[in-house]
């Protein structure tokens, strides 16, 4: 039998519910499940006055009637925040429903309105050009700010969290930055060049010159705040708009639009869905679509070669016979071994036998074995 709960209001009930979720959901989650509950409650009281308990409710006329509402609201709501009401409070109600006796179905799937399309907005080649040549020439501390962010594609909230050690070397060369936890609450390396070393090492020397206030509020952090979070934000965003009016742009340019030329730039120079949707932090290639724009130019690109990669994917290399190439010594001893492990290795991805397959592995782990020796034998 279920529980009955006399006297307990609607009003507590989804507080109850929304507080228990707000074990494991972030702060920001649970303040829009409140606000949700707060509007639909709202309706209730108005347009329902006669409902008190969850199980009078029903898919027509409450319901039905609480979709119009929303469609009709003063000012006009997006699809988008119309679609995030109706799936939050489909959840709360799913999970209201085995203690309250809630009739199934009260929102379905077609009661979602359509996800609104929005077309990538990167800059014109040109226009991003002409844009990071005017934050060079600015050089202070929020115009190198921007230009990391978009030479690096991070989210610009992403930027104002930087820590001062931000970046570090994993090898010869090579050089990641570390994005703190973000929008979707995760976190990234992503490889930097020497340019980005050089943005970095700029913004240290401007930040020195903070105001020690400054400093004081933002110890361990790479940017140095205002009185606020949002005050830095205001500041990044009015010197980009500067930027962009100084060098010419043509449209409104925001920081997110910088992080969609980074998208575009690194599909164009041949980085692929899978790894572009890792250096902009995105669990889904989908979010990673919508950032990328795709020209004629880029079909036709990638049509030819694929046509060229066609005609040539069945082609192994051609190696020469190690008795008319390879020498009698430790480098050619060297070669041969490279050479027979290439061979192995095409012969081994041939195999439909797994248990061949292994063992061909083990072997090739010996074969590479030999040749490290040989190395430590030749710096002897």
């Amino acid at each position: 039998m279920k529980p009955r709960l006399p006297g307990v209001s609607l009003d507590q009930i989804f507080a109850t519910h929304i507080q228990t979720l707000a074990l494991t959901l972030r702060p920001g989650t649970v303040k829009n499940y409140r606000t949700v509950a707060r509007l639909f409650l709202r309706y209730l009281r108005a347009a329902f006055p006669q409902i008190r308990r969850l199980s009078q409710l029903r898919r027509d006329p409450h319901l039905l009637g609480w979709f119009r509402y929303l469609c009709e609201h003063d000012p006009p709501l997006c699809n988008t925040t119309r679609l995030d009401l109706l799936v939050r409070l489909r959840r709360l109600l799913d999970d209201l429903a085995a203690i309250h006796s809630l009739q199934p179905e009260l929102i379905r799937r077609e009661d979602l309105p359509p996800q609104t399309h929005y077309l990538p907005k990167p800059l014109s080649l040109e226009e991003d050009q002409r844009l990071q040549q005017e934050l060079r020439c600015m050089d202070d501390l929020y115009s190198n700010a921007l230009l990391l962010v978009r030479l690096t594609g991070i989210r610009i909230g992403e930027c104002m969290d930087l820590s001062l050690d931000c970046s570090y070397q994993l090898g010869p060369d090579q050089w990641v930055l570390h994005v703190p936890l973000g929008k979707l609450h995760t976190e990234r390396l992503v490889p930097i060049d020497p340019e980005v070393r050089r943005v970095l090492t700029r913004i240290l020397e401007l930040r020195a010159l903070a105001r020690p206030a400054q400093l004081a509020r933002s110890a361990g952090l790479l940017l140095p705040r205002g009185r606020s979070r949002l005050v830095l934000y205001l500041t990044l965003h009015r010197a980009l708009v500067d930027a962009a009016s100084r060098a010419g742009c043509s449209s409104h340019v925001s920081p997110h639009r910088l992080r969609h030329s980074y998208a575009t730039e690194m599909l164009r120079l041949g980085v692929s869905l899978p790894a572009l949707m890792q250096l902009l932090g995105h669990k889904t290639i989908g979010m990673t679509l919508r950032y990328v724009q795709v020209t004629q130019q880029d079909l036709l690109r990638e049509f030819h070669q694929a046509r060229q990669n066609a005609s040539q994917r069945h082609h192994l290399p051609a190696l020469p016979a190690p008795k008319d190439t390879f020498s009698a010594d430790l480098s050619g001893i060297h070669r041969a071994l490279s050479a027979t492990r290439h061979l192995l290795e095409m012969y081994r991805r041939g195999l439909s036998d797994d248990k061949v397959r292994r063992k061909l592995q083990r072997l090739d782990r010996r074969l590479l074995a030999v040749a490290d020796l040989l190395d430590y034998i030749a710096e002897k």
